[in-house]
């Protein structure tokens, strides 16, 4: 048994011995690769270059991958510049749109006006606002119509209520008088206080009267009946749940928005004011706008 793994033991180193010389003649068998590579002439001899060692031109690529060079970056700053005054032109075209003249509003076509447009410039300060106001007609207080076209020439302070209203519109109707008293003094006599009926079944022209007498002496009131009272609602997107058979003798209470509307001297929406804004956040707001409005126009009204 010992002679037979001595055998064995023989046999392995021997066949160990073959491969490395198989091995080491391959070896020298193999081209330099600084060997000069044949002429152009003899083409018979083929020649292929090898070399004794692994080369590192695939790890250099593999490196090279991803890699942030030159001509990238010059592309990528490129790229850059050009968005950068892309956006910056695209911002320009809109601002000039904003100051472009735009069409009056429908209503105003029938005034006789020199110009079927506005200011260019003001347009940029009424791009975004609500749709707020239109035709519509109605009576005062004192029984005489009145309509859209009576808001041109003034500043317009539309607030939307009932005579019958325990708190809220009296407290609104008295905030009113206190903005117009106060910017009244430095810009003179320019507001027109309007207070809209939404209870047309009960404030009548006589009742509509009495309820004035306790606030501002020019607020006037509008009233009008249930289809005049819901299209001017309409157009000043303002709610109110008195039905159109509504008992002139009940007892009810009208539940509405409630927002004082301002409108400019040619009868434009220009801001709402809800109940929780204080007198003096709406004479500080309503008092930029008339100043803009004398910077643009060159007059308060």
């Amino acid at each position: 048994m010992l002679s037979s793994l001595r055998c064995q033991k023989s046999a392995l180193r021997a066949l160990q011995a073959a491969n490395t010389a198989n091995l080491a003649s391959r070896h020298l068998s193999r081209p330099a690769t600084n060997a000069p590579r044949p002429s152009a002439g003899n083409k018979g001899t083929a020649w292929r270059g090898y070399t004794s060692f692994p080369s590192n031109s695939s790890g250099k690529d593999r490196a090279a991958v991803g890699v942030f060079t030159p001509k990238a970056a010059a592309l990528f700053i490129g790229a850059g510049v050009g968005l950068y005054f892309y956006f910056r032109y695209e911002k320009e075209q809109l601002l000039e749109k904003r100051r472009a003249c735009i069409p009056v509003p429908p209503y105003l076509t029938r005034l006789a006006a020199p110009c079927s447009v506005f200011c260019a410039e003001r347009e940029t300060r009424t791009v975004g606002r609500a749709q707020v106001g239109g035709p519509f007609t109605l009576r005062t207080h004192k029984g005489t119509p009145f309509s859209e076209l009576d808001l041109l020439g003034k500043w317009n302070l539309v607030y939307f209520g009932f005579t019958n209203c325990p708190d809220i519109c009296p407290a609104e109707l008295d905030k009113i008088g206190g903005v117009i008293d106060e910017l009244e003094k430095e810009h003179g006599r320019l507001f027109q206080p309007l207070f809209v009926s939404v209870d047309p079944a009960r404030d009548s022209l006589p009742q509509m009267a009495a309820y004035l007498a306790d606030f501002h002496p020019r607020l006037a009131g509008l009233v009008g009946d249930w289809a005049a009272t819901k299209a001017v609602c309409r157009a000043y997107r303002v709610y109110f749940s008195t039905p159109p058979d509504a008992d002139p003798a009940g007892d009810y209470l009208v539940d509405h928005s409630i927002f004082v509307y301002l409108m400019d001297p040619r009868g434009a929406f220009v801001e709402a004011f809800g109940q929780s804004a204080t007198q003096e956040e709406v004479v500080a707001r309503v008092g930029r706008e008339i100043g803009e409005w004398e910077r643009i126009e060159g007059k308060t009204v």
